[in-house]
């Protein structure tokens, strides 16, 4: 995948608003996600010290803002709202079972994806555009290095697997935001998490893992295909770092909810109170 090919000084594919470069960048994504998922899981797996890397610069760079704002929405937007609306009714232990379909369900993967997409995912872009704009990338191109598996590849891997290993992080977040807003209201800890437990599933938890993994690939695939199709210098840069994190979080919304529709056409015991 050439980085500058076919375009004219100037122009980028992340302006090109119109239907069909809509379609036409759609299909590139998908392109290089298949290419990734091919090349990655064929040998040699000579991509192993890359790969290492990004996990650390990932790991370094999300996982505080990650624990912030799980532990934050789960206090504040959930906890409180749910806990003043379940008071009304003395039904306060019920806050364990709404706490499965808030933190497990949806918060959780959310939040690991809006912060994994914001944080590392600028920066694959910004670095990916930066080599692009330089002609690093046809440079590496002309000297037999193949691009996809030497730079993407550990990306993308990297990014999925610290999507899922930041679930468990956000669970945890969302847990004590929750045992915060027990003892905020005076209550015992005890029937909370009777009804946490009682209400929680296996299947919930491995779906949410699982779709932590879809998010990292697709946020991987999305920044490394707008950086590598950089271009117009500086300000090229940052209008595909900017477009890719818009990017991103619109396809989070999407994948979330055909997810969470076929999760719960498939499985209606998910359905059920319990």
């Amino acid at each position: 995948m050439s980085a500058g090919a076919d375009r004219a000084p100037g122009s980028s594919p992340v302006l090109d608003s119109r239907p069909a470069g809509v379609l036409l960048q759609a299909g590139g994504m998908l392109q290089l996600a298949g290419q990734a998922l091919w090349r990655g899981l064929r040998p040699p797996y000579d991509y192993g010290p890359e790969l290492v890397a990004q996990l650390r610069f990932a790991l370094r760079i999300s996982l505080f803002p990650l624990v912030l704002t799980s532990f934050a929405l789960s206090f504040g937007p959930a906890g409180i709202q749910a806990s003043n609306f379940l008071g009304l009714f003395g039904a306060l232990d019920r806050l364990g079972g709404v706490y499965v379909i808030v933190v497990i369900r949806e918060f959780a993967p959310l939040v690991t994806a809006i912060v994994v997409a914001g944080v590392a995912g600028t920066a694959i872009c910004a670095d990916l555009g930066a080599r692009a704009v330089r002609e690093e990338l046809d440079a590496l191109e002309v000297l037999g290095v193949d691009v996809v598996r030497a730079l993407v590849v550990p990306r993308v891997f990297a990014i999925a697997i610290v999507c899922v290993l930041f679930d468990v992080f956000a669970l945890l977040a969302g847990v004590l935001g929750a045992i915060l807003v027990v003892l905020q209201n005076h209550a015992p800890l005890g029937p909370f998490f009777s009804t946490f437990f009682n209400s929680a599933t296996t299947l919930e938890l491995a779906a949410s893992f699982v779709k932590c993994a879809i998010y990292g690939a697709m946020i991987a695939t999305v920044c490394c295909y707008k950086g590598m199709n950089a271009t117009g210098g500086a300000a090229g840069v940052g209008r595909a770092v900017n477009q890719s994190v818009v990017i991103a979080f619109l396809a989070t919304g999407a994948i979330n909810y055909v997810f969470t529709q076929l999760l719960l056409a498939t499985n209606p015991v998910l359905s059920e109170v319990r």
